[in-house]
Order: structure tokens, then C-alpha cells, then sequence
């Protein structure tokens, strides 16, 4: 039960028991005689019973490696996919990279063994690749 219920039972509960002087004595008789009625019937009340079982030592920490020795996994299982991902990536990078370094290297030792025609100087795309590697 909510807040409200409570309150509306307990309003309920003093609007009956301010009007209960004003009842006739039959009435209360009634009352009282069906209330005992109802006590009589009611059923006793039972322990209830309930299985524990220890998954897990009880400890302020949750479960400790010895509890559970393998919970450890589940995290991993989560983070491991994400980790070999972001590694693709690092070696995809680092691949391309490295691709990239050898395609200058061979062009800085074409420029300087002088192995280049004297046309690929004179070549606007190769002009604005020297630009660019100046800065």
C-alpha cells in the first residue's frame, strides 16, 4: 500500500470511531458478535519457512575470488570483445602508417639518388608534393 491508501484507511478508521457512541446497543452487539465470529475462523498463524542458500559469502565486498573464483569471466566475456576491436584498429593504423612511411621513403630516395627524369621536376603534382613536405 501506498502513502494515500494508508492515510484514506486511517481517515476511514476515525470517521467510524467518531460516530460508534452515537450507535444503538443492538447494533454494537451485532458488531461484536460478528468481530468474535471472524476472530474464530481466522486461521492460526504458521511460521513461514524459507530456504537460504549461499551462493556467495555474505561480506560487505559481494562476492571475494575464493567465493566465486570464475565470477571474474563474466566481466571479461563483456570487455573482451570491445578490446579486440580497438586493437583491429591500433594495427590497422599502425599497418597504414607504416605504408605510408615507405611510400615517402622511396620517394625521398628516388629525389636523392637522382633516379627521377628531369620531367617529373618539372611536374606541377610533383611542385605541389615539395610544398607540401616543406611545411
Amino acid at each position: 500500500m501506498n502513502t494515500e491508501d494508508i492515510n484514506f484507511a486511517y481517515r476511514v478508521r476515525h470517521a467510524l470511531n467518531e460516530k460508534l457512541d452515537d450507535l444503538p446497543a443492538s447494533t454494537t452487539d451485532r458488531l461484536a458478535a460478528a468481530r468474535n465470529a471472524a476472530l474464530a475462523r481466522k486461521k492460526a498463524d504458521a511460521p513461514a519457512r524459507v530456504r537460504v542458500t549461499r551462493t556467495a559469502p555474505a561480506v560487505a565486498g559481494g562476492a571475494t575470488f575464493f567465493g566465486n573464483p570464475f565470477a571474474w569471466m563474466k566481466n571479461v566475456g563483456l570487455a573482451l570483445p570491445l578490446l579486440l576491436i580497438m586493437g583491429g584498429m591500433v594495427g590497422v593504423y599502425q599497418y597504414e602508417q607504416q605504408q605510408s612511411i615507405s611510400e615517402l621513403a622511396e620517394m625521398d630516395t628516388a629525389v636523392l639518388s637522382d633516379e627521377l627524369p628531369l620531367s617529373a621536376y618539372l611536374d606541377n603534382g610533383f611542385n605541389a608534393y615539395l610544398e607540401t613536405r616543406e611545411q
